[in-house]
């Protein structure tokens, strides 16, 4: 039997007694809505990405429900399964765009999004970096005049080099000399990542 079918029964079989309840009795135990999803439909987590960055591209879509998209977007891909989906659903290509969006808010949103894939993943660190994420956060704390969203894209650069010696590579050789002297990083070693992110946070 499918397991979620068994679930399912089992389910009904500990809640179905029709005599009077104990008042002593436990509560029912709710039933997992993952499994009602599997049995009875509903999008995927796969979907919703999808729907989220449908709508935070679209022309049509008022900023303020891109944000809410972009937020939906950012908390789906806390999970790590979620954030290695972002490269088979050709995903990363619309994000890492978004990082150079003209509204502050979708690049402060991007910024974010690219942060929570990458941390700790070194999957997504990859893919972040060949899809050429890295050049535009370099670009974002370097430029950005808005400090909210600079913290998003020095939160996202952190992430991305951190423990992952091609990225801080390329960080450290994108940045122009007057904003770090001191030459090669190791990547696994935190407190020389956390210099230098602290060095352009002050951006002089």
């Amino acid at each position: 039997m499918d397991p979620g079918m068994n679930h399912l029964l089992k389910w009904g079989i500990e809640n179905s007694s029709t005599a009077a309840p104990s008042p002593d009795a436990p509560p029912p135990r709710p039933i997992d809505p993952a499994v009602l999803q599997a049995i009875f439909g509903g999008p995927s987590d796969a979907d919703l990405m999808r729907q989220s960055m449908a709508a935070i591209i679209s022309p049509e879509i008022t900023l303020d429900n891109k944000l809410t998209a972009f937020d939906n977007f950012e908390q789906l891909i806390e999970s790590i399964d979620n954030a290695n989906n972002l490269e088979p659903l050709g995903l990363w290509t619309p994000l890492v765009e978004l990082l150079k969006n003209e509204e502050g808010q979708l690049r402060r949103m991007a910024a974010w999004c690219v942060g929570t894939a990458v941390q700790n993943n070194e999957k997504a660190q990859e893919r972040a970096l060949v899809m050429g994420a890295l050049p535009a956060l370099v670009k974002m704390v370097i430029e950005e005049a808005d400090e909210n969203i600079r913290r998003k894209a020095l939160y996202a650069l952190s992430s991305e080099m951190r423990n992952y010696q091609p990225a801080t590579d390329e960080a450290v050789k994108g940045l122009p000399e007057r904003l770090w002297t001191e030459g090669h990083i190791d990547a696994t070693d935190m407190e020389a990542v956390d210099r230098f992110i602290a060095k352009l946070r002050e951006r002089n």
